[in-house]
């Protein structure tokens, strides 16, 4: 049985190699559609620690929304129903290997791997 505190530094780590896939992608989507690597300064993400959530934020250009919430304590991978809330249903699991693997996959910049299947 694996600790509270491995699972959060578990679900730390996941969501860092998440954010290094969706700026992957949108460097490979910049690329292929504009011709050029983007911007580094461009889109960026950050994470906000709050009660409940890791509420992963995405700045792009001059604009900030939030990308997808996260479950601090099961690794819950939730698409934002507003700026302060998720969605209902579970996107993927970033404790479940299987669900990791698939979210990484999947993953883009503009958040379409969050929509339910």
């Amino acid at each position: 049985m694996t600790t509270l505190s491995a699972n959060i530094q578990l679900i730390e780590n996941r969501l860092q190699q998440l954010i290094a896939a969706l700026i992957k992608q949108f460097d490979e989507y910049s690329r292929r559609n504009y011709g050029h690597s983007s911007d580094i300064n461009y889109l960026s993400f950050e994470i906000v620690k709050g009660t409940k959530y890791y509420k992963l934020i995405m700045r792009q250009g001059t604009g900030t929304s939030v990308h997808a919430f996260i479950s601090r304590q099961t690794g819950a991978v939730y698409k934002p129903a507003s700026w302060r809330a998720p969605a209902k249903h579970v996107r993927y699991n970033l404790l479940d290997d299987a669900s990791f693997a698939e979210c990484l996959r999947r993953a883009d910049w503009a958040g379409s791997y969050l929509r339910l299947k």
